[in-house]
């Protein structure tokens, strides 16, 4: 009998529903919480870490968490290439199970006159129409001499001043700091100004202004114009702010056979290298890999250049909505003298009754980011996302997913997603994966199935050299499971040994439909994704998972 055919009982890997899962379900959290009541805000399902003042023990513990599914970009009639308003847009997330929701409009000239005050009017209209979901106010921030920026804080006094402020200060669009190319006279002036914006912004933080405020680099590969040194110039300016990048951008319906063109690829990423881009990517950079950005799937890639230096760099998705596939809206007309630049809005969309061009799902339809909070609000969303608490799936493929890295010599629940944990040299380790399939069809009325988990590990070597490498020549798949036929709640249990170096593991997984050999070689990654032929993706049928990293500190002997 192979492996895939034993029972859960009779594989030593796996344990089944309910032995040791650590993760709270959402259902759960609301309810501790008292969403319909006044004091959900600041309940919490920490358990607070016990005051030392000796040295700092090995190992690690994390508190029990739940799950909230949310989307970080996302656009309405305040930007200047979308259609729909901000209830549209609420109440299609909270049809998709959302319990968060960024609105990150585009800067330009109408909306930095006119734009954030006139929106905040209307998020306060959708977060009173959609008690449920907790709704951030963000912007879409073209970042000097490189792609876009999410940037987003929680519900206060200054959050439109926040947007408003630096987006007229520091937004490339706006100053005509768009150039990038190497070698040219504004690039150095430009690179820096994105470097001092995203200081600015922590600096905001730090004196109280904003309570929060988090940053995220939006469809990295798509112009090839965001360089590795670049991308580690500003997650080193404020880690705690500039905290990762979209592992997997929008536009996932761009490639539906027959819907764009024979030429469509998911995600848009449709571009070829320009002197704006840097040109050590190489021409396959520009296509996605199982719906993700080059710099996510290839393993050994860029993502995983940036985590072997022992930073925390997140990976997210979302939905960019502008167009939804299928949709029947059109733009409205406009009213005589009025346009984008003199009021900062679009006029509300109209229905045709007859499906309208487009690239995008609503959010949550196919794209989530799932974090782990220990309470239900806007900053422990946010807290959640810093610490790297963060999966994200595409087609709804799981419904649940807690990582545990225990040393074996421990009785707690280790770390999970973000976290550290420190060991000594030979220790042996375990990764506790907790995996809840989906047990509901997704909104293709597909009842999605896992097909298999790798695991990642990479060596931990500090701060490389060469700021613009986008290499980390030791990190491969150590192992894959195969969990076709599994259903339920399970636990796999994979061993692992400290060696002499501090290192990370993180995880993938998805359907089984495509796969091949990864980027960089079958012996990195023998069964990795793979880009879909020209105008040929089916999203749907071609869905996968990725976690954050756990870090393991070697400390000794």
């Amino acid at each position: 009998m192979s492996e895939q055919q034993l029972p859960a009982w009779a594989d030593p890997d796996v344990s089944p529903a309910g032995l040791d899962a650590q993760g709270v379900s959402r259902r759960q959290l609301l309810h501790r919480a008292g969403l319909f009541g006044a004091a959900f805000a600041a309940g919490s399902l920490a358990t607070p870490a016990a005051a030392s003042s000796g040295p700092r023990p090995l190992g690690g513990s994390d508190p029990r968490l739940a799950y909230l599914v949310g989307d970080h970009h996302i656009h309405t009639v305040y930007s200047h290439d979308a259609k729909y308003t901000f209830s549209q847009l609420a109440t299609a997330g909270e049809k998709f199970g959302l319990d968060w929701m960024v609105f990150t409009e585009h800067s330009n000239f109408g909306h930095a006159q006119f734009g954030a005050p006139l929106e905040h009017a209307e998020i306060l209209k959708a977060r009173a129409e959609n008690p449920r979901q907790l709704i951030f106010q963000g912007l879409e921030w073209y970042i000097p001499g490189a792609e876009h920026c999410t940037v987003f804080s929680p519900p206060g006094l200054h959050e439109v001043d926040l947007l408003t402020r630096f987006e007229s200060a520091y937004d490339g669009k706006l100053l005509g700091y768009t150039e990038g190319s190497a070698g040219a006279a504004d690039t150095a002036r430009n690179e820096a100004h994105a470097v001092k914006a995203i200081k600015w912004l922590a600096e905001q933080r730090r004196t109280g202004y904003v309570d929060d405020v988090l940053v995220l680099a939006n469809h990295p590969m798509r112009l090839g114009i965001d360089s590795p040194h670049e991308m580690r110039g500003w997650r080193d300016a404020a880690p705690e702010i500039m905290i990762g990048m979209e592992g997997a951008p929008g536009a996932q319906g761009a490639a539906i056979p027959g819907w764009r063109g024979a030429t469509s690829i998911r995600g848009e990423y449709e571009n070829k290298p320009t002197a704006q881009s840097w040109q050590g990517y190489p021409a396959d950079g520009y296509l996605t890999y199982g719906g993700f950005d080059w710099a996510t799937a290839t393993v050994g890639g860029l993502w995983d250049s940036m985590l072997a230096e022992g930073s925390l760099f997140s990976i997210t998705t979302n939905s960019d909505a502008h167009r939804i596939v299928f949709d029947t809206w059109k733009n409205g007309d406009w009213p005589a003298g009025q346009n984008f630049d003199n009021t900062g809005k679009l006029p509300d969309p109209v229905n045709t009754d007859t499906p309208q061009p487009g690239s995008d799902f609503w959010p949550g339809q196919f794209s989530r980011t799932h974090v782990g909070v220990t309470g239900y609000g806007y900053r422990a969303v946010m807290a959640g996302m810093r610490a790297g608490r963060v999966w994200l799936d595409h087609g709804h493929l799981l419904d649940g997913l807690d990582v545990r890295l225990t040393r074996d010599c421990d009785f707690g629940r280790g770390v999970t997603l973000g976290g550290r944990l420190r060991v000594r040299r030979g220790e042996k380790l375990t990764l506790n994966i907790t995996v809840t399939t989906a047990s509901r069809l997704n909104p293709q009325g597909i009842l999605p199935e896992l097909a298999h988990v790798d695991v990642i590990r990479g060596a931990v070597r500090g701060p490389v050299a060469d700021r613009d490498t986008w290499k980390a020549p030791d990190t491969k798949v150590v192992k894959s499971k195969d969990v076709t036929g599994r259903t339920g709640t399970y636990t796999l249990r994979v061993p692992l040994t400290a060696g002499d170096e501090s290192f990370y593991v993180r995880l993938r997984g998805s359907d089984g439909n495509r796969h091949g050999a990864g980027y960089l070689g079958a012996a990195v990654d023998p069964h990795g994704p793979i880009p879909h032929a020209p105008g040929d993706g089916d999203p749907w049928a071609d869905t996968w998972f990725y976690s954050n990293p756990v870090f393991v500190d070697v400390v000794g002997h």
